[in-house]
């Protein structure tokens, strides 16, 4: 397994081009209301990426058809945009990246479409609360252990199950490299966290069981129970004055 160090100069690429897909996030979280189909979505996703003259990282990677995957209520990831309008209650997990100058970004959020339930509020919020606890380990001299450790306890302490078969990774001048970072695991296991790597790191949560299976398309995947799915992810770099979050919305 070959982890990439990532050069000052690398990543003030990898700094823009995820400035790039945080935009898109904060475009889509303001126009997902009900009414609203995914697939439009998707179009303004791509309108917004080619604005600033980049590439949608996720349009036809490894033939995926779409720039964003748009993945409502029981569907965990991969979700394909289509004419379904969002309704009233759903939740709708975004994810998406940008090429900047041949380098990727990629990040993900969980929106609420109006009111939603109060559990259903839950599960984001603590889905939302795995991903920056995971971060809050991406520190130099920690374990890549550390951060799959913290998300699972956190989940399942909250009384949520962590998907197994999916997880976190390393990005740079590929939207997928070494190392894989599952959302689970032992604390102090693992690789050793250097200054210059760059991962993402997205929880995956689910209200029941974690089970899961690919459906529509040959890419959603979605749980087998049809319990609800949350996701939220951040492309961060790790530094020596700690994690640097590249894909930050604020």
């Amino acid at each position: 397994m070959l982890v990439i160090l990532k050069t000052k100069k690398e990543l003030d690429k990898m700094r823009y081009s995820g400035y790039i897909a945080s935009r898109v996030l904060k475009e889509i979280k303001l126009a997902a209301k009900p009414g609203v189909t995914t697939k439009y979505l998707n179009d303004k996703a791509e309108e917004i990426i080619k604005q600033f003259k980049a590439i949608p990282a996720f349009l036809n990677y490894n033939n995926f058809p779409s720039t964003i995957c748009a993945s409502i209520n029981e569907e965990i990831i991969h979700g394909l945009p289509s004419n379904r309008e969002l309704v009233e209650g759903d939740i709708l997990s975004v994810d998406t990246g940008a090429i900047w100058e041949e380098w990727y970004s990629d990040t993900a959020i969980t929106i609420p479409i109006g009111k939603i339930s109060t559990s259903t509020e839950r599960l984001v919020s603590v889905t939302k609360e795995c991903l920056n606890k995971g971060i809050e380990k991406a520190v130099p001299e920690g374990r890549l252990g550390d951060i799959s450790n913290i998300i699972q306890t956190h989940a399942e302490n909250n009384g949520f199950s962590v998907v197994k078969n999916y997880g976190g990774h390393g990005v740079g001048r590929n939207l997928h490299e070494a190392p894989q970072l599952l959302n689970y695991g032992k604390a102090g296991s693992g690789i050793m966290l250097k200054v210059g790597m760059v991962i993402a790191i997205e929880p995956m949560i689910t209200e029941k069981e974690p089970d899961n299976e690919i459906t529509k398309g040959g890419w959603t995947v979605e749980t087998k129970d049809g319990g609800l799915a949350a996701h939220f992810e951040h492309t961060v770099a790790i530094t020596k004055d700690g994690p640097e979050i590249l894909t930050e919305r604020n």
